[in-house]
């Protein structure tokens, strides 16, 4: 059989970021875990990007997919060192972080395909001095200042935390040679609102009254449903033009939901005209809140990935299939481990029955490669 990067042990290694916790050595307002970390990241890439793309610099989209990707990989098999400790550690101790790391992923993600593993080898060797690495770079400390803005108040007791605060701005400002990193740190700045509006889906979790662990949100899903259509797509050899509707439309899919909360599954397909009078409010207020946030030649792009999801397109590009079997498969995955982990409930059994059959039906199966992944995972030791 061909070996698939997008495979169940891929995806476990990636929801396993759910349970690193940052800022653990402060007292924090909400949980912050590296998935939702990244996923914010992702989107502030976006961001920068389209602002680069304005200026008149080329972005290669697919190759800052990648290493946003290989970037996520690396800082979970290095699980959650300090930023300051994991910086110096990737400094001056380059080749041998490098090779821990990719022997960490192999014995963790055993059988991906070696033109991936190959590509990750490259990345974690490379000098890293792209435009696209300056992008996620960026997008990776203006994520952090986020982070550090929403515990700041409550830590002002905190020994050193103003050097903290004075470090985190120095990293941010070595990259305002990026036209959205300079509109970013602009007093009152439209896109650091948008960040804003983003990083609440960081507050929101997924299966609202039931428990389970790890709880996670809807932006950390989010990015989970990204990353495997971005895997899908590698898998399938899809063209640049589809890796990246299907990626953006994976991380922004749920966006709308910051406007109006998550409608639990059950509730919108018992009540009858609900889905449609949903869409309808949640159309107005994307048009009303978010998009003014963003610059005018934005906006087609942004409805695209946010409000019509799982369509497919032929122009641009995007299997919209493909998106919504990774949705389910995020959804299932959540709701298996919780259950492996101990912690269980009906509603999480029943998910995981009504979604595994839902990714066994003709169009998913296909699309991902479903039923493969779902009878690893039964089988993994987690």
């Amino acid at each position: 059989m061909t070996q698939k990067a997008l495979n169940a042990a891929m995806v476990y290694y990636m929801f396993d970021a759910s349970n690193m916790h940052r800022w653990n050595d402060h007292l924090r307002t909400l949980d912050l875990t590296e998935l939702d970390k990244q996923a914010h990241k992702a989107a502030i890439a976006w961001i920068l990007g389209k602002c680069e793309e304005d200026v008149g610099n080329r972005v290669d989209w697919p190759a800052l997919i990648e290493r946003c990707l290989f970037s996520f990989i690396q800082r979970v098999a290095l699980t959650d060192l300090k930023p300051q400790i994991f910086h110096r550690i990737e400094e001056e101790k380059a080749g041998e972080v490098s090779e821990y790391v990719l022997a960490e992923f192999s014995k963790r993600v055993g059988g991906m395909p070696d033109g991936f593993t190959e590509s990750f080898r490259g990345y974690l060797g490379s000098p890293k001095d792209t435009k696209e690495d300056a992008i996620i770079r960026a997008a990776h400390y203006l994520a952090t200042r986020w982070e550090f803005i929403t515990i700041y108040d409550a830590n002002r007791s905190v020994y050193g935390i103003e050097d903290t605060k004075d470090e985190i701005d120095r990293q941010v400002l070595q990259h305002r040679d990026l036209a959205g990193v300079r509109e970013m740190m602009s007093p009152d700045s439209k896109l650091w609102h948008f960040v804003n509006i983003i990083g609440q889906l960081r507050f929101q979790q997924r299966w609202a009254r039931t428990p389970r662990i790890p709880k996670t949100t809807v932006l950390g899903h989010s990015l989970l449903v990204a990353d495997c259509a971005y895997l899908a797509d590698r898998d399938a050899g899809a063209s640049a033009e589809q890796v990246y509707c299907d990626f953006f439309t994976g991380l922004f899919h749920d966006l709308p939901e910051v406007l109006t909360k998550d409608v639990i599954t059950p509730v919108k397909t018992r009540v009858s005209g609900l889905p449609q009078l949903l869409d309808g409010i949640e159309g107005e207020l994307m048009n009303s809140r978010i998009m003014p946030l963003i610059p005018e030649g934005w906006r087609s792009e942004l409805e695209f990935f946010a409000c019509d999801p799982f369509t497919v397109s032929s122009d641009p590009v995007r299997d919209g299939r493909r998106v919504k079997a990774c949705d389910l498969l995020g959804a299932w995955v959540e709701a298996l481990v919780s259950i492996r982990y101990g912690v269980t409930s009906r509603s999480l059994r029943e998910g995981v029955e009504e979604i595994g059959a839902k990714l066994s039906a003709p169009g998913y199966e296909e699309s991902i490669g479903a039923g493969r992944i779902l009878e690893d995972f039964r089988k993994m030791d987690i």
